[in-house]
């Protein structure tokens, strides 16, 4: 059977493009289209083309740094697409994140943070937005900065029922940076998390007044962790 076509979104009036035609061709965890379009080159000139789009949803992501200490809190667990594409064991460092499922980011973080690390995340501060990648995929990520207090730290966390085992990791900031360069680090959003935190430094992320992006009336307040979570 044919794929189905799907209703087209129309284009703000002033856009130089025009949808002609959306196939979607999956359905499952989440969804792959084919859009066929018009776009109005910058010499006017008129290109058509298509393109397949993989609908993941909008994500959050948080750093968590402990600035007295100089360190942040990071997990490692098991990617498929890593392993497949030359990942010699699959395992990744990287931030909390997940997909938003309907939330507010902030809330997302909370939560992520809660399964992934057993902390509980108060106040995250926004610090910027990115598409991870625009030429295919539709996701925008928040992306968050917070600190977590001394305390003990759980060996891992994740949620069995979708198939997690994470391994949760403290370092030096200098130790991540030298991994981002070194090939230990190679997740897109904990290398522009973490060289974002370098950028200002960890007493800069406590000292930060950014507009905060999901919630703007929280931008006054520092960013903040109770850990761990009972």
């Amino acid at each position: 059977m044919p794929p189905t076509p799907a209703p087209l979104t129309p284009a703000p009036a002033n856009a130089p493009v025009r949808l002609l035609e959306t196939t979607e061709l999956a359905q499952d965890w989440t969804r792959l289209s084919k859009t066929r379009f018009e776009l109005r080159a910058r010499d006017q000139r008129l290109l058509v083309t298509t393109r397949e789009i993989y609908h993941l949803g909008d994500g959050a992501a948080v750093l968590l740094y402990h600035p007295r200490r100089g360190t942040v809190l990071l997990t490692r667990q098991f990617r498929l697409p890593a392993f497949l594409t030359g990942c010699a064991d699959g395992l990744l460092i990287e931030t909390c994140a997940g997909l938003l499922d309907g939330e507010d980011p902030a809330d997302c973080v909370r939560r992520e943070a809660q399964e992934e690390v057993g902390l509980r995340v108060q106040r995250p501060q926004a610090v910027f937005q990115a598409y991870m990648s625009p030429g295919s995929v539709t996701q925008k990520l928040h992306c968050f900065c917070a600190e977590y207090e001394d305390g003990p730290l759980p060996a891992g966390g994740g949620l069995a029922d979708e198939g997690e085992d994470i391994e949760v990791l403290e370092m030096p900031l200098r130790e991540a940076l030298a991994s981002v360069y070194d090939g230990r680090i190679q997740d897109g959003k904990t290398i522009m998390l973490l060289l974002h935190a370098a950028l200002v430094g960890l007493e800069g992320l406590s000292a930060q007044r950014l507009p905060t992006l999901a919630d703007p009336a929280a931008a006054a307040q520092p960013a903040s962790v109770v850990a761990p979570a009972g």
